[in-house]
């Protein structure tokens, strides 16, 4: 009876981590895309990261965390990120401008979620450096004090 209760919790979870993790995952990306207008940004919606990948972890256990995540795919999206943001920082200098001046800033009405030019995505490509970084910190953590998944296996 008890092994039964506990199979019973461990789907109560699971059904809650994966209901709660299509909400957070539009919140981190509203955060990061409306940045510029709002308080928040890259940096913040990026590290709300840590709570999609733990809902992650809790509802499916380690080694699942790890075939979601693609810590190899992360590293590489962390340089392209990278990359962008020194690309869209340029536009100033190729424009005739300072390094990071706001050089695209006519693109709309005050208020709108591109008015902002260069600003918007340089920090959308902060946000994705940050989310990219902190989602392979997290699970590097997560590795090394578990040295188990949930599931008590070894890695």
């Amino acid at each position: 009876m008890k092994k039964n209760n506990i199979h019973v919790k461990r789907i109560i979870q699971r059904c809650g981590c994966d209901a709660i993790l299509p909400l957070t995952l539009v919140y981190i990306f509203y955060i990061i895309l409306h940045g510029h207008l709002s308080p928040g940004g890259g940096f913040q919606g990026g590290v709300l990261m840590v709570a999609a990948v733990l809902l992650i972890y809790l509802g499916h256990g380690y080694r699942s965390t790890i075939r979601a995540m693609r810590p190899d795919i992360l590293r590489k999206l962390e340089g392209v990120a990278l990359i962008a943001y020194i690309a869209i920082a340029m536009l100033g200098v190729v424009y005739g401008a300072q390094f990071c001046q706001n050089v695209l800033f006519d693109n709309g009405p005050i208020g709108a979620l591109r008015s902002s030019g260069t600003i918007s995505l340089m920090d959308e490509a902060v946000g994705l450096n940050v989310l990219t970084g902190v989602s392979i910190l997290v699970l590097s953590m997560l590795g090394v004090l578990l040295g188990k998944d949930v599931d008590n296996k070894k890695k």
